[in-house]
C-alpha cells in the first residue's frame, strides 16, 4: 500500500545531479589546492591548507543558509566527507543560535563532532596497542 501511493523518486536525476554538485565540490577542492601550488607553497602543506579552505566553505555556506539548498538538489554528492562533515557540525549549531552562546551553541556544538571524535580517538588508542603488541611478537 505504501509502495503504491508513494511517488516514484526520479533516481537517474537524482544521480546525475548528485554526481555533478559532488563533482563540482571536488573540482572546487583541486582548484584551490592549485592555487596554494601556484603560491609556491609545498604540496602536503597546500593540502592541509586546502582542507580547512574546504572545512572553512562549508561552514560558510551552511551559515548562509546555501549548503542546504546545495543538498536539496544534489542528495549524496553533498555528503563528500570534508564539507559533510563541516555542514554536520555547523547544521546544529546555527539551529541553536537562538538560545544563546552557552546554552544553544556551546550545547549543540558536539552534538555530532563529539562521538566522531570520541570514536576516532578510541580506535586509534586500540589500533596503537595492537601495532605495538604485533611489533613486540614480531
Amino acid at each position: 500500500m505504501v509502495h503504491e501511493s508513494s511517488i516514484p523518486s526520479p533516481v537517474g536525476k537524482d544521480c546525475l545531479f548528485a554526481f555533478l554538485i559532488g563533482g563540482g565540490i571536488c573540482t572546487v577542492g583541486e582548484l584551490i589546492k592549485q592555487i596554494y601550488l601556484g603560491l609556491g607553497i609545498e604540496k602536503e602543506t597546500a593540502g592541509i591548507l586546502t582542507s580547512v579552505s574546504l572545512i572553512f566553505l562549508g561552514v560558510l555556506f551552511t551559515a548562509l543558509c546555501l549548503y542546504h539548498k546545495l543538498a536539496k538538489y544534489g542528495g549524496a554528492g553533498t555528503l563528500i566527507p570534508i564539507t559533510g562533515f563541516a555542514n554536520a557540525v555547523a547544521a546544529p549549531i546555527m539551529e541553536f543560535k537562538s538560545e544563546g552562546y552557552i546554552l544553544g551553541i556551546g550545547t549543540q556544538f558536539f552534538v555530532v563532532a563529539g562521538p566522531v571524535i570520541s570514536w576516532g580517538t578510541i580506535a586509534s588508542v586500540v589500533y596503537g596497542i595492537v601495532y605495538f603488541l604485533l611489533r613486540q611478537l614480531g
